[in-house]
C-alpha cells in the first residue's frame, strides 16, 4: 500500500507540473529525488555490470583485461551515436508529456523504435567490418589483438537488439517513469553475472565469453523493455493503436536538430577517448589494464551524476513543455548541486579505498598499484565533473545541444589531449590522469558559467516563438 502511495505522489507532482500548478521547494525536491533515485540505481546496475565483466576477465590476467580495455573507447563511440538518436526522440517525448499531449508522445515513441533499430543495424555492420583491423589501428600489442577483435565483433553484432531496449527505457524515463527502467537494469545485471559465469568459466570462452554473456543479458531485457512500454505505460502504450513506425518529417526534423550536435559531440568526446587509447597503448599492457580498470572503478563515483542527468533532462523537458521556464531553471540548478554534493562524498571514499577498489578488479599487483594511484588523482575533479554531466542534461532537456558540444570539444581536444601528449611520455599513465583531472575541472566550470548565463533557456524560447 505504501508503494502505491509513493508512486501516486510522483504522478500527482508530475500532474501539477504539467498543469501549471504551484510546486513548493519541498515538492520540487521530492519530485527530483523520486526521479533521480531510480535513475541512480539504474546507473548502479550498469556500473556493476562493468565491474562484473572487468573482475571476471581480470581474473584471467593482464592481457585479457587489456584486450577489452583497448577497444572499450570504440564501443563507446558506437553506443554514443545510438544514444544521441535516442535523445532526439526522448526529449520530444518529455516535451509532449509536459504539454499533456500523450497522443504525440506515443507517436514519437513508436517512431523511435524503428529509427533506433535501423540506425543500430548500420552501426552494427560497420563495427563488425572494422573489428579485424581496429586493435592494430589503436596500437595494441600483437598478443592482445585477437581477443580484442573478437570482443568488438560480438559486441557490434548484439548492438541493434540491445539499443532498442535502451531506447524503450529512455522513453519511459522521459515520460517520468524511472522505476521500471531501474528494475530492468538490475535484472540485466543479474543476468550478466549468470551468463558471464557460464560463458567465461564453465564453457571456458574467456574474453569472448564476456561479450556473449553481456549481449544475451541485454537481449532478454530489451525484449521485456519494449513489451512493457508498448503494453503498460500510460503515456506510451501503443498496442491497439494505429500509426506508422516510420518517422514523419516533423519528428525527424526535430530529432535531427537535437541529435546532429550530439553526433558531433560523440565524435568529439569518444574520438578523444580513442585518441587517449592511442596515447596510453604504447605504455604497455599493465598501463592499458590499469587505465581500463581505473575507469571502471571511477564509474562508481560518477553514477549519481548520470542518474541526475537523466532526471534533469526529464524535469527540464517537461517543465518547458508546460511552458514553465522559471521552474525549469530551478530544477536545473537543483539537480546540478545535488550531483556535485553526492559525487564529492563518493570522491572522498574513492580516495580512501582506491587500492581496495582496484583489488576487486585485478589480481595483478602492478595493475592494482598503478590504478589506485591514478584514481586518487581523479578524486579531486569529481565535483566539477558532476557539474558538466548534469549541466549537459539540463541543456539537453531544453533541446540545446550545440553550444554544450562546443564546450566539450574545446575541453577534451585542446586541454585533455594537449596536456596528455605532453605529460604521458614523461610520467606515463599518471601523466595522462593528471591531464584528465585538470580538463574535467575546467569543463565543469565552463558548464556552470553557461547554465548560469541562461542561454539554453533563450534558445528554447526562440525555437518556440
Amino acid at each position: 500500500m505504501s508503494g502505491t502511495r509513493k508512486t501516486g505522489s510522483k504522478d500527482i507532482l508530475l500532474g501539477r507540473l504539467r498543469g501549471g500548478e504551484d510546486l513548493s521547494s519541498r515538492q520540487q525536491l521530492s519530485l527530483t529525488l523520486m526521479l533521480a533515485v531510480p535513475a541512480i540505481l539504474a546507473q548502479l546496475s550498469s556500473v556493476l555490470m562493468q565491474y562484473i565483466d572487468s573482475a571476471m576477465v581480470g581474473r584471467l590476467g593482464a592481457n585479457p583485461a587489456a584486450s577489452i580495455g583497448l577497444v572499450s573507447s570504440s564501443t563507446w563511440i558506437l553506443t554514443g551515436f545510438v544514444m544521441a538518436v535516442m535523445t532526439g526522440f526522448s526529449v520530444q517525448v518529455a516535451h509532449s508529456c509536459g504539454a499533456r499531449d500523450f497522443t504525440r508522445a506515443r507517436a514519437v515513441f513508436r517512431q523511435s523504435l524503428f529509427g533506433v533499430f535501423v540506425f543500430s543495424i548500420l552501426l552494427s555492420a560497420t563495427g563488425m567490418a572494422l573489428s579485424g583491423p581496429l586493435p592494430g589501428w589503436l596500437g595494441g600489442a600483437e598478443v592482445i589483438r585477437s581477443d580484442a577483435s573478437a570482443y568488438f565483433r560480438i559486441f557490434s553484432g548484439f548492438l541493434p537488439v540491445g539499443m532498442v531496449g535502451y531506447a524503450a527505457c529512455s522513453m519511459l524515463q522521459a515520460s517520468g517513469n524511472m522505476k521500471v527502467p531501474s528494475i530492468i537494469y538490475v535484472c540485466m545485471c543479474a543476468l550478466d553475472v549468470v551468463f558471464n559465469y557460464i560463458f567465461i568459466y564453465v564453457l571456458d570462452m574467456g574474453v569472448t565469453g564476456a561479450a556473449w554473456g553481456t549481449g544475451l543479458a541485454e537481449t532478454l531485457t530489451s525484449v521485456f523493455s519494449v513489451w512493457y512500454a508498448s503494453h503498460y505505460s500510460e503515456e506510451l502504450r501503443i498496442v491497439g493503436e494505429s500509426g506508422s513506425f516510420i518517422p514523419d518529417s516533423a519528428t525527424l526534423g526535430t530529432a535531427f536538430g537535437i541529435t546532429g550536435p550530439l553526433w558531433l559531440q560523440n565524435i568529439v568526446m569518444r574520438g578523444a577517448y580513442v585518441m587517449s587509447t592511442v596515447i596510453v597503448a604504447p605504455l604497455g599492457p599493465v598501463s592499458i589494464a590499469a587505465n581500463a580498470f581505473a575507469i571502471t572503478a571511477e564509474s562508481f563515483c560518477y553514477m549519481p551524476g548520470y542518474g541526475l542527468e537523466e532526471a534533469a533532462t526529464t524535469l527540464v523537458g517537461q517543465s518547458l513543455g508546460a511552458r514553465r521556464k522559471a521552474l525549469a531553471r530551478r530544477f536545473g540548478w537543483m539537480t546540478i548541486f545535488m550531483a556535485m554534493g553526492m559525487m564529492s562524498v563518493l570522491a572522498v571514499a574513492m580516495y580512501a579505498f582506491a587500492p581496495q577498489m582496484m583489488a576487486l578488479l585485478s589480481t595483478d599487483g602492478e595493475v592494482v598499484a598503478l590504478g589506485a594511484r591514478v584514481l586518487r588523482i581523479e578524486a579531486f575533479a569529481e565535483a566539477f565533473y558532476a557539474a558538466s554531466i548534469v549541466g549537459f542534461g539540463v541543456c539537453a532537456g531544453a533541446g540545446d545541444t550545440l553550444i554544450p558540444t562546443v564546450l566539450n570539444f574545446g575541453s577534451m581536444w585542446i586541454v585533455r589531449i594537449g596536456l596528455s601528449l605532453i605529460l604521458a611520455p614523461r610520467f606515463g599513465l599518471v601523466g595522462y590522469w593528471i591531464a584528465m583531472c585538470i580538463e574535467l575541472s575546467l569543463r565543469g566550470i565552463l558548464f556552470l558559467v553557461y547554465v548560469a548565463r541562461g542561454r539554453w533557456l533563450r534558445k528554447w524560447s526562440e525555437a518556440k516563438a
